[in-house]
């Protein structure tokens, strides 16, 4: 028989699965193997889905399960997509009434199916829908959209909204992905849905150089409406993507306002200060909503200039497609919950114990297992802020792997570069005011975070400690505040960097004066990732220490990433082969199974 559920339309015999190994044939009927399992069950802002035009400000009950039906490179959920085993003893088993009782106890507006496909796991997540719009409440998804006809037609009688993640317009884009008939059924089903009365939004990668792509899909959704939101998410290379193809903010920045004149509401993500994550109105351009942003592919709604129930620009009276009411408070996920931190999580976990020799699936997967479970990731954030703390992890991971001798060679590494950066530092007179960016100048890093007390440790006055700045994985601060406390020195995180050109750029448009622009000291970490989420932070470490004191430090940062590559992950250091990824430590790492 012929799987129904996506366009990929497999061939299943009697007794076996079809290419996404989620659904098996069970004599002419196809049956989900892995009904009723789920990965993480916990509340989410709309925009931290995202979703934008949709109940702005809303809480919904975030469900995610294991599988996909694609297989895209550079998958910024690869972890809960491909590498998480659908048996794995972390899932929990919840009935559809048990996920609806959940998100009702939770005061959530809705249930939204989220990081990995709900194609996935479609006849679980259809019976919820069901059964939520029973009991009065919304429900949605992300999806990278390819339904067959048969199934968008089942799920649209109570479906409320999707994001649809588009790959390109060409069936050259989604047989990268592993899809063979191409990009039509995509375009078909964002145009179904759309008629239906589904609010849809449309998600795309922008990758360096393929603006083209970007404009194509912007006129083709303006052909069905220029109402439907375009979400534009800047390629964060992880995985096994090149790090060329990552585009700069600016850049992206750029495309996010030439798709705005063919549609009327286009955001960008994976950029943090870029004030394109507002919403503005389309006729006059006055703001809306203001948003900050929030981990990769989310945002966080800030402020908003209309009433709860107002969907007329105050300026000009034009009608806004916003659909649903605005929610009287905001919800805030907790650490490492809500969206894609939850992968990036995970990513921590993995990343660590590739640095005490562990890669193989078993090993990594029973680690991720006992950390998803009592409160395990809420203990784990807190852990890798301070080194004694993170060294407690590491030695953990060690003895529930049999790498015991590995992770203490680690620790005794890491621990002495610290004391021999203390004992230089400690006593320091003049200690230099350092300020922490993620991308660009305004956006202030939280101030409990790890890099805050890398400065301290290498010498430096953390000036994001006195902002105060809180949020995931900060907010937005501004330009009076950041001059009256005139830091001395800039770093701006691996994670999501800008080049030096670019930022004096965003400094001269922003009126930002302190010392650090006007003396040109503001530092990019010449490796990625390399200031948080692996052990690879003791390279950041050193960095910023020759960088605040170079009369006292002159490490040579490629030359000990060499070093450290080497001893840890038995690995030739090749700048050109580290992405973003803070699980794997070069695009041509690999899981064992």
């Amino acid at each position: 028989m012929k799987c129904t559920v996506c366009e990929k339309r497999c061939f299943v015999p009697e007794s076996k699965t079809g290419g996404c190994g989620r659904y098996r044939n069970e004599n002419g009927t196809l049956r989900e193997i892995y009904p009723d399992s789920y990965l993480l069950v916990c509340p989410i802002s709309a925009e931290t889905m995202p979703i934008m035009n949709f109940y702005p400000g809303a809480k919904f009950l975030q469900i995610s399960t294991t599988g996909c039906n694609f297989d895209c490179s550079g998958c910024v959920a690869t972890v809960v997509a491909k590498e998480v085993s659908s048996e794995s003893r972390a899932l929990k088993k919840l009935t559809p009434p048990e996920i609806v009782q959940k998100a009702l106890e939770e005061n959530c507006s809705g249930i939204a199916f989220l990081m990995n496909d709900p194609l996935a796991s479609y006849y679980t997540f259809l019976e919820i829908a069901k059964t939520a719009k029973r009991h009065g409440l919304l429900a949605g998804c992300s999806s990278n959209g390819y339904f067959t006809e048969e199934s968008a037609s089942a799920l649209s009688p109570c479906l409320d909204f999707i994001n649809i993640g588009i790959k390109g317009l060409s069936d050259e884009d989604y047989r990268n992905c592993g899809a063979g008939p191409g990009y039509k059924p995509v375009l078909r089903n964002i145009g179904y849905f759309h008629e239906k009365g589904v609010h849809v939004e449309v998600a795309c990668m922008h990758k360096k150089d393929e603006d083209h792509k970007v404009m194509e899909i912007a006129r083709t959704l303006s052909d069905i409406s220029r109402d439907i939101p375009l979400q534009i998410m800047r390629f964060i290379p992880l995985d096994d993507s090149d790090i060329g193809t990552e585009p700069t903010i600016r850049e992206s920045e750029n495309i996010h306002r030439n798709a705005r004149t063919v549609l009327n509401y286009v955001y960008l993500f994976n950029s943090p200060g870029s004030e394109c994550i507002n919403t503005c109105c389309p006729q006059c351009g006055e703001l809306i909503y203001e948003r900050d942003f929030y981990g990769p592919m989310g945002s966080k709604l800030r402020r908003a200039s209309i009433s709860a129930d107002e969907k007329h620009c105050p300026k000009c009276g034009c009608r806004l497609a916003v659909r649903g009411t605005l929610s009287n408070g905001s919800y805030n996920e907790n650490d490492f919950e809500g969206g894609y931190p939850f992968t990036r999580a995970l990513e921590i976990i993995e990343g660590t114990l590739a640095a005490i020799g562990v890669k193989d699936q078993k090993s990594i997967a029973g680690c991720w297992e006992e950390m998803l479970q009592e409160n395990g990731l809420q203990k784990l954030h807190g852990s890798i802020q301070n080194f004694e703390s993170y060294a407690g992890a590491i030695h953990r991971f060690g003895s529930r792997t049999g790498k015991e001798k590995e992770a203490e060679k680690l620790t005794a590494y890491m621990r002495e570069r610290i004391r021999l950066i203390l004992a230089k530092t400690e006593h320091l007179k003049d200690k230099p005011r350092v300020y922490y960016v993620m991308g660009t100048p305004l956006f202030s890093l939280e101030c409990e975070r790890l890099e805050n007390t890398l400065v301290e440790m290498a010498g430096g006055v953390s000036i994001n400690r006195i902002l105060a700045c809180t949020g995931r994985p900060g907010m937005k601060t501004s330009a009076e505040k950041l001059n009256a406390l005139n830091p001395e020195v800039i770093f701006i995180s691996s994670f999501m960097q800008t080049p030096l050109d670019e930022f004096y750029e965003y400094c001269d448009e922003l009126g930002i004066t302190a010392d650090a622009v006007i003396n040109r000291r503001v530092y990019n970490h010449p490796i990625p990732c390399i200031d948080f989420g692996s052990p690879r932070w003791i390279l950041g470490l050193m960095h910023i220490a020759t960088c605040l004191h170079p009369d006292i430090f002159g490490f040579d940062i490629e030359a000990e990433a060499g070093a450290f590559y080497k001893e840890f992950y038995g690995l030739d250091f090749r700048l050109e082969d580290v992405n973003r990824s803070f699980a794997k430590p070069s695009m041509h790492w690999r899981i064992t199974t």
